[in-house]
């Protein structure tokens, strides 16, 4: 007689007090990249590698529905959201942003946005300090709406940022970062709610193509304008992404002020080179820990069981930073992106899959094409770095640089063409 199964302990709670190396340091001790555990009161099978990445993706074996936790929901992405949706419903949904994401209209955002970091950046000579993480919060959030065609007035870009930066800051955690995630989502989802309704009405016009013409008037698989607080919630889903990029270009600054012999090419405008380290940024840099769905059926993964209903967690964090897939994980080298093509399913920081089908973010070119305009400028950017605290603490999701990565003495210099992606 088989001795009884031993219940698997829910490890929620460690996930929260360790943060990013919750996964990675028990994974070590599972050479085959497989672990079963138990999270949110669900057993659960995290994985990770490429082929990992393919099975997680097919909605055959998991689906998202049902799977992003209330917290999450509430904070980062909203309820009805893109995310939530499988099958021909979450095709219908995507179907929105995904002409809205193709390369000329990226291009048309990165040089909105880098039009307004040249007009910020001039005036910082004048003042004592800037906290670059903070600035760029509302530069993005100025240059997004712009290029998305929503009406923000001068006073409302920073109020509107410090809320889009606050939804996600607060997704991953209790206590005073939740709640303010949340109210921020409250305040944004009702005040777009009513732009959504003033451009259907009339009272507001949304210009012919924009992102806010596009969302107010898509329709779903019914053939049904998306309810107004719904298209709200995916409009927050264009400009919150983007204005999340500050993490990354605050880790950006950090990487150039840790790794300065990167900086020469990044101002050259080397455009292979900008986008290799614009790639070991998103790779080396704590964002997403991981990422989880529910198993449609019984699953079998690299001989580990899973029963339906159960939890699949795809380990980004450790995928981003596997010895078989890089080698030197822990080592910053934007040259590993020059030596070989990396495949989509290898480096994972946005997700895999196939963005135009499954749930990889539609965003992520978004991402990469703002990174290579603002890492371009950063480099060029003559500036000082004072004593702060530049650490990122793993215990943190979503972490952080703790300073926001503060600059001084920012100093006027001959400026040279930035070329956009």
């Amino acid at each position: 007689m088989k001795p009884p199964t031993r219940p698997l302990i829910d490890r929620s709670l460690p996930v929260l007090a360790e943060g990013y190396g919750w996964l990675p340091d028990r994974m070590r001790q599972h050479p085959d990249r497989v672990l079963r555990t138990r999270l949110l009161g669900r057993p659960a099978l995290a994985v990770r590698g490429p082929d990992a990445v393919r099975f997680f993706y097919d909605e055959a074996n998991v689906r998202r529905h049902g799977a992003l936790p209330e917290p999450v929901l509430g904070t980062l992405f909203g309820r009805a959201a893109v995310h939530t949706l499988d099958g021909p419903a979450h095709r219908a949904r995507k179907s929105l942003f995904l002409p809205l994401l193709r390369a000329d209209r990226i291009a048309g955002l990165a040089e909105q946005v880098g039009a307004v970091w040249d007009e910020t950046a001039g005036t910082w000579s004048a003042r004592e300090r800037v906290v670059l993480m903070d600035e760029a919060g509302v530069i993005l959030t100025r240059g997004v709406c712009r290029w998305a065609g929503i009406p923000l007035a001068a006073q409302e870009a920073e109020p509107l940022a410090r809320d889009l930066m606050a939804m996600v800051d607060g997704f991953a955690t209790a206590g005073p970062r939740h709640w303010r995630a949340r109210r921020a989502r409250g305040r944004q989802e009702r005040r777009f709610t009513r732009l959504i309704e003033d451009v259907r009405s009339g009272r507001a016009r949304a210009p012919e193509g924009s992102v806010l013409d596009a969302v107010a008037r898509h329709r779903d698989t019914v053939d049904e304008p998306l309810p107004a607080r719904t298209a709200a919630v995916e409009l927050l889903n264009v400009i919150r992404p983007t204005v999340a990029v500050s993490w990354f270009v605050a880790f950006t600054a950090h990487a150039l002020h840790r790794w300065p012999e990167n900086r020469e090419r990044l101002r050259d405008g080397d455009t292979a080179f900008t986008a290799a380290f614009v790639h070991e940024v998103r790779r080396f840099y704590p964002f997403a820990p991981f990422l989880g769905g529910l198993a449609v059926r019984d699953l079998t993964f690299r001989g580990r069981s899973l029963p339906a209903g159960g939890l699949v967690v795809l380990d980004v964090y450790g995928q981003n930073h596997d010895e078989e897939l890089w080698g030197d994980p822990y080592v910053f080298r934007p040259a590993r992106f020059l030596q070989r093509p990396v495949e989509p399913d290898e480096l994972i920081p946005q997700g895999g899959g196939d963005p135009a089908t499954g749930h990889r973010c539609p965003g992520e070119g978004l991402t990469v094409g703002l990174l290579e305009t603002l890492a371009t400028r950063l480099a060029r950017l003559d500036h000082d770095v004072p004593p702060q605290d530049l650490t990122i603490p793993l215990g943190r999701i979503p972490t952080r640089v703790r300073s926001g990565f503060v600059v001084t003495g920012v100093r006027a210099s001959a400026d040279r063409p930035v070329r956009v992606a």
